[in-house]
């Protein structure tokens, strides 16, 4: 089993108030402090199966730069997302399925560009892109409870997807077993570690109390498993994934 990072954009930030101030209401967090930003997204290699957790923004959309008083700035593109792939040694054709965490256009941008590819997502997720044909998967979560959560689907040996709501209403989270430790690939539950460590959200969610129990149940889940912690929006896990480092809370 190999999981490996498409590396997207980098050299971006984020402020602490967009990073820990979902559910606050008062400004108690200084926009002054900063987190670095990245993005990227990730594909796991079963040895049978190349799995993409996720597909970037769509080829055509344009480079922005960063502007006076932004909350978040992904930073410079560094390949689209079918270059990246490649760079990585995977063709389009190669690709069997995707795990589509969530809707939003980071992470559902390049949908389109693989055909040989079933599709999983949630119900929800699928309703709001609108996605119907034989390679849609709507996943049921039918394979009873994964340790701390109480739902999960099998995509693969090793390879799990569990719904974890609250960023959106369909979210779902990606975890992969493989030589002793979990890879926690999770879309935005959090944006950058820090939150992770501190228990708190972003200001990005569609429901702030499934979120705030999505990301109880991983940190329970991290403190009792040894996990290697992998979002979109950090290049701390770039490094966590080289380092296979595992997340202490």
């Amino acid at each position: 089993m190999k999981i490996k990072a498409v590396k997207l954009y980098e050299g971006g930030f984020m402020t602490q108030p967009f990073a820990m101030g979902g559910g606050v209401s008062e400004p108690i967090f200084d926009s002054s402090v900063t987190y670095p930003s990245s993005l990227q997204n990730y594909v796991i290699d079963t040895g049978s199966e190349v799995i993409l957790v996720d597909t970037g923004i769509p080829k055509e959309a344009p480079d922005a730069l960063p502007k006076e008083g932004q909350k978040i700035y992904q930073g410079k593109r560094i390949h689209d997302y079918l270059a990246a792939l490649k760079e990585l040694g995977y063709g389009p054709e190669q690709v069997t399925k995707i795990l589509l965490t969530h809707k939003h256009p980071d992470h559902s941008g390049e949908l389109r560009s693989f055909p040989n590819a079933k599709i999983y997502l949630s119900g929800a997720e699928a309703d709001a892109l609108k996605l119907e044909g034989d390679n849609i998967i709507r996943v049921a979560y039918q394979d009873g409870p994964y340790h701390n959560f109480e739902a999960s689907e099998k995509i693969s040996d090793g390879v799990y997807f569990l719904p974890a709501p609250g960023h959106t209403k369909g979210n779902s989270i990606v975890i992969v077993e493989s030589d002793g430790l979990f890879y926690l690939i999770h879309g935005d539950i959090t944006y950058t570690d820090a939150a992770l460590i501190e228990n708190r959200l972003s200001i990005v969610f569609e429901d702030l109390e499934a979120a705030k129990e999505t990301l109880l149940k991983a940190r329970a889940f991290i403190k009792e498993n040894k996990t290697v912690y992998l979002s979109t929006h950090t290049p701390e896990s770039l490094a966590s994934l080289e380092e296979k480092r595992i997340m202490k809370l």
